[in-house]
């Protein structure tokens, strides 16, 4: 469980980065949300900061997990659809 801990801090963080640093995000959204990517990239930020906090959390572990878990293929479908239509 501390694996699960340690990986829902980092993204966590990683969520709030998308606040503190949006340019940094741009490349990677772009591929998945090119229009309004810059709303894209706040939106996944806080996804993930919650997501984040989920798995940090003992009692909401089990529901991050699968939030993880369907965020994740949402946005390889959606990168995967714009490189098609690309």
């Amino acid at each position: 469980m501390a694996l699960l801990r340690t990986a829902g801090i980092a993204l966590a963080a990683t969520g709030l980065a998308h606040f503190a640093a949006p340019k940094a995000f741009e490349p990677i959204s772009k591929l998945a949300f090119p229009n309004d990517t810059d709303a894209w990239i706040k939106r996944n930020g806080a996804t993930e900061l919650a997501l984040g906090v989920a798995l940090a959390v003992d009692k909401t572990r089990k529901a991050g997990l699968v939030g993880t878990a369907v965020y994740t293929a949402w946005l390889g479908a959606r990168a995967a659809a714009n490189r098609k239509s690309s």
